[in-house]
This record gives structure tokens, sequence and C-alpha cells, in this order.
């Protein structure tokens, strides 16, 4: 079932009033003209009303002048007409045959709606004031009802019925075309590359499924656009950590280097430039595909014991400086193998960048439905204000931090593996030193 803010409700709300506009608009107009056109005109009624004070002159005068004033009314008007009395008996020495007779039962006053089921000129009764009489005739043709009555239909029901269908289709192409063909706008621009384009605030503000594909939309264009602005920093950033390795062994090679040595040299750069490429393209894959890891329940304390002992003997720690305040019930929903990288480059990062005879500590603490992972070192710390900065690509703050020959991929490529796993990291100064700390979920 569509929800409340689908474009479904749009639509049925506008189809629904539309089709109802058009049943009330086209009964209320039609029976409007079917009351009009029922009716006598004014001119008719006045010219019927006419006769018959001529008609009651005569009958006043007597039966030769009501005779003579009848033949004169069937030469005039080609119509047939008889003066009845109150008995319903013809006057004026007219005699009517059965066939008048039964026309009789038809007969309408003049000032009643006539019924179109009749064929032919309707029979109408003229009363002759005072008399008790009226008059009976069968209607001029200029005077037909419903004369205009197809005219009128036109005009009054089918035209209005084509503005309704006119309203409605403006409504349905501002509710659902343009609308659209604003979105094909911005999806030619991206044909384009043109990545500046922005979503219309008419379009970003609705809830329906228009606007969920123009905020769909939006995220791709911005997306797309932070892609190609991150590869091409990298791209920069990759070329300028490559020339130093390169510069180097150019060096060596112009130099009087012996065999061994120049052996030593090429490895060392090579490793360097194998590890920053490496690196680099973990980075690049972390922000292009951006993976979801899945998550599995993982021993914290156990983890980084094994992290500990791998980062001691790479560096020569004695395995006391690293220590370790977590709680035996310490476990978290996250990636095993995603989980250890990032807590391994934080760990090889505090290790740079501490000093002589400084340990690093790993604190767990529980907050509502998440663990708290913090891994402390007692290092120079980073500014406040370049603190989100450490975890950009290549961001290296030698100033700040000094120590260290790392490519500043570290931090970015741990912040990308704990977003996977649907958690989060930031970064603290402490007293003294740099405090990192991750939040995923609890077991």
């Amino acid at each position: 079932m569509p929800n409340r803010h689908s474009l479904f409700w749009r639509l049925v709300v506008l189809v629904a009033g539309f089709c109802l506009s058009m049943i009330w608009a086209s009964g209320y107009v039609g029976r409007q003209i079917d009351r009009t056109s029922s009716y006598l005109s004014d001119e008719a009624r006045n010219t019927l009303s006419g006769y018959a004070d001529q008609a009651r002159t005569a009958l006043q005068i007597g039966p030769q002048a009501l005779a003579q004033w009848l033949a004169d009314m069937r030469a005039r008007e080609s119509s047939w007409l008889v003066v009845m009395d109150d008995q319903l008996q013809p006057l004026g020495g007219q005699k009517l045959s059965d066939e008048e007779r039964q026309m009789l039962t038809f007969v309408r006053h003049y000032d009643w709606p006539m019924s179109r089921r009749y064929e032919g000129l309707p029979l109408v009764s003229i009363p002759l004031e005072g008399t008790g009489a009226q008059l009976m005739m069968r209607l001029p043709e200029r005077f037909r009802p419903w004369r205009n009555h197809a005219l009128l239909t036109a005009g009054g029901v089918y035209l209005p019925l084509i503005l309704l269908s006119m309203l409605f289709c403006w409504l349905l192409y501002r509710l659902l075309v343009s609308p659209l063909d604003r979105l094909r706008q911005q999806a030619n621009a991206l044909q384009s590359n043109r990545l500046d384009s922005l979503l219309p605030p008419s379009i970003a503000r609705r809830s329906d499924e228009l606007g969920e594909l123009g905020r769909s939309l939006e995220y791709l264009t911005r997306r797309l656009r932070d892609s190609i602005t991150q590869q091409q920093q990298l791209l920069r950033d990759l070329s300028h950590e490559l020339r130093t390795p390169l510069s180097r062994l150019r060096v060596a090679c112009e130099s009087d280097l012996n065999a061994d040595e120049m052996r030593r040299r090429t490895d060392r750069e090579i490793t360097s430039m194998q590890q920053l490429v490496d690196s680099t393209l973990e980075f690049a894959w972390l922000d292009s595909e951006q993976p979801r890891f899945e998550c599995e329940p993982v021993e914290v304390a156990a983890l980084w014991d094994l992290l500990c002992e791998n980062a001691c003997f790479e560096a020569g720690w004695p395995r006391e400086r690293i220590q370790a305040r977590v709680p035996d019930d310490c476990r978290v929903l996250g990636n095993l193998n995603a989980l250890a990288q990032a807590m391994e480059n934080i760990l090889r990062n505090a290790i740079r960048y501490s000093p002589a005879g400084a340990s690093i500590c790993l604190w767990a603490e529980r907050d509502g439905e998440y663990w708290r992972l913090r891994i402390e070192d007692q290092g120079p710390g980073v500014p406040e204000d370049q603190l989100p900065v450490i975890f950009r690509p290549f961001a290296r703050l030698s100033a700040a931090r000094p120590g260290g020959d790392g490519f500043g991929l570290g931090l970015a490529i741990a912040r990308g593996m704990v977003l996977m796993q649907g958690g989060s990291i930031w970064a603290e100064n402490s007293e003294p030193g740099l405090r990192m700390t991750i939040q995923l979920r609890s077991v």
C-alpha cells in the first residue's frame, strides 16, 4: 500500500476531483439548459397572451365574431386552434373529430415546461381571463421550444468540460511532467559533465516519489562531483608523493654507490612506492565502492592482543608499553578484518608519533547500545582546528606531530573501514597526546 506521502494519493485526489467536477458541472449546467429550453420564450408567451385577449374579445361579441377570428387565425398562423369552454366543449360553431379530441389529452398550459418526448409541435392552452374558456392551439413553428438546445448544450456543457479537461491536464503537467522535465534537465547536465546542477527547491521539498527521485539524483550529482574531485586530488597527491622516491632513485643512480648500497636503496624506495600505491588503491576502493561489510561479534581484547604483538615486533617496542583497559564482556558488532585494519592503522600511527619511553593504551567504555574504543598516545597532539583534517588522504601535520615517514593515508583508510561497519570515528586531544575514538554497536 502506498505511504501517505506517495504520489498515488495526489493522483487520486486530482482524478477524483476532476471526475466529480465534470459530473457536477455537466449535470448542473444540463439541468439549467433543459429548464430554460423547455419553457416558452417571453416573446412567445406575450404573443399567445395577446391571442387569448383577442379570442376573449371575439367571444364577448358573439359566436359569429369568434368563428371569424378563428378563421383569420388559422390563415395567419397556419396552425390548428380551438376555443373550449369550461366543459371542454368547442365554441364558435367548431366541431371536433375523435382524433382531435384525443389530441387534447396532450395539451399543456403555456406557462408549463414542454416535454421533449412529444413528436411534432406541442399543443398549448391559454386561459381567457374572466370567461372560464381557454384557447388551445398548436404552437407555431417560430415558437418551438428546445430550438437551441443542441447549441446551448455544446456551449454550456461541452465547452466547460473541455475547459475542465484543460485545467486537469495543466494540473497533471504541473504535478508530474514539469518536475520530470526538471529532473531530465539535471540528468542531461550530468551527461554534459556539468556537476554544479542543484535540485530545484520545489522538488527538494516534495515528500513523494518524485521528491525521492530528485534527492537521489541530487545525491548522485554531489557524490559524482565529490568523487571526481577526490580522484583528481588523489592523483595529484599520488604523483607528488611518487616524485620523492623517484628523485631519490635518480640521485642514487647518478651517485657512486656500490652494488649492495644501490640494492638496499632500490629495495627501500620500491617498497615505499608499493606501500603508497597499495594504500592509495585501498582508499580509492573504499571511496568509490563504499562496500557494506558483513558484521559479526568481535572480541575486542583478543583482537587488540594480536594487533599489539605484530606492532611491537615491527616497531621493536616492548609489549608493556602498549596497554589495555578492556572489560571482559567487550564485544562489538563489526567486521573482523576491517576493524583489525582500522585499529592497526591507528596503533601504527600512535607508535609513529609517540616520543621515546611513551606508552599507548586502549580504553573500552560502554555507552548505551554502543562500545567506545579509545586509543590514546602520549604524543604532541594536534591543533584543535586541524583535528578533522587528519582523516583526509595525504594529510600529514608534521609541524604539529613530528616523526615518521607515512603517507597520510592510514587514518583516512581507518575512517572508511569504520564507517563501512556502521560505526563512527573521531579524534580528540588528551593531556597529553591524541585520543582516537571508535564507536561500534554492542553485541
